[in-house]
């Protein structure tokens, strides 16, 4: 154990082969925080203690560091930065966001009575994140959590319950189909629009960097269709040789609804063919009874391993500010 940092529980925690999910990490009783001036300590010992976090990441899945002086975005950077993971760019997923400063940016801007669904941050594309960090910089009035949880287990459950259809899954994969305008819909929890998903105002740069995505895009008159797939719905964790429940699936069948989208024709199989209703119902409910609800405290920073964890967002009371960050 780090010296400067010590393992602590929290009443939400679960137990998986013994091990608490997610890890939580607080300051050594020894260390006089969380005075702002100690930002750089924190860094520091994040610096020097990575093979110890990198190895608690990889038997938890999910980090949750707690009561550190982390009391900005500037801040929130500087962590992110410590931890020396190459950045990813937001490119191809389908949230509103608003840039911050260097890395971070919003978390999705959707509004506060939605919720944001089970998913595997843009597990949609190709290139996805391997890790991503949240912060908290304003803690919700009330609700608000960013529920997490295992996807080794969920893709288990799913297989013991409904062994067809995972192996349908497996066979086919997933297609996802999204309506976009040409600019952000802040009303709606996919309402990225073509030029801010491609970060471009150019249609020709927009269809080359769709095109390396490997999704076909179509112009209409309100803006663009984009086609992904068939992408694999279950993928092998290789690091931790488990099979992973690597999909947005039920994120996209129940939430992926606005003026433009009809959610049932969001994601079908690979082979076009419609998925059961009642399925997609039943991995929501296993995806709620296995997760995890942690409350946000001001200065809560959150670092999950997007290889096996899916997370959403419960509706909340504002205020509430969660920054983000992408790591390749």
């Amino acid at each position: 154990m780090a010296e400067s940092l010590v393992e602590t529980r929290i009443p939400q925690q679960k137990l998986y082969e013994s091990k608490p999910f997610p890890a939580v990490i607080s300051p050594s009783p020894s260390l006089p925080l969380p005075a702002p001036s100690l930002l750089p300590l924190f860094t520091q010992t994040i610096t020097t203690h990575k093979p110890y976090l990198d190895s608690l990441l990889h038997q938890s899945g999910a980090l949750l560091f707690r009561g550190f002086p982390v009391s900005s975005a500037s801040d929130f950077n500087d962590v992110v930065e410590a931890f020396g993971f190459d950045e990813l760019l937001y490119v191809g997923g389908a949230a509103p966001r608003t840039s911050v400063i260097g890395r971070v940016f919003t978390a999705n801007e959707s509004p506060p009575d939605q919720k944001i669904p089970f998913h595997h941050e843009m597990a949609q594309v190709p290139e996805f994140p391997s890790k991503l960090f949240f912060y908290c910089e304003v803690e919700p009035m009330s609700g608000g959590e960013t529920p997490i949880v295992l996807s080794h287990v969920v893709y288990e459950r799913m297989k013991k319950k409904h062994p067809e259809f995972v192996e349908r899954l497996e066979e086919h994969g997933l297609v996802y189909v999204r309506v976009l305008g040409e600019d952000d819909d802040p009303s709606s929890p996919i309402g990225r629009g073509w030029k801010s998903t491609f970060l471009t105002h150019d249609k020709n740069v927009a269809e080359e960097r769709a095109a390396k995505l490997g999704m076909k895009l179509e112009w209409t008159e309100e803006g663009a269709k984009t086609i992904m797939g068939p992408i694999p719905a279950i993928k092998l964790d290789k690091s931790r040789n488990r099979k992973v429940w690597f999909n947005s699936m039920v994120a996209a069948y129940t939430g992926w609804e606005d003026k433009r989208n009809d959610p049932r024709k969001a994601v079908t199989f690979g082979d076009g063919k419609p998925l059961p209703e009642d399925i997609v119902h039943d991995c929501l409910r296993i995806l709620e009874e296995e997760c995890v609800s942690v409350p946000w405290q001001r200065g809560d920073v959150l670092l999950i391993d997007n290889w096996a964890v899916l997370h959403s967002r419960r509706p909340f009371e504002p205020p509430r500010r969660v920054l983000a960050s992408l790591c390749k």
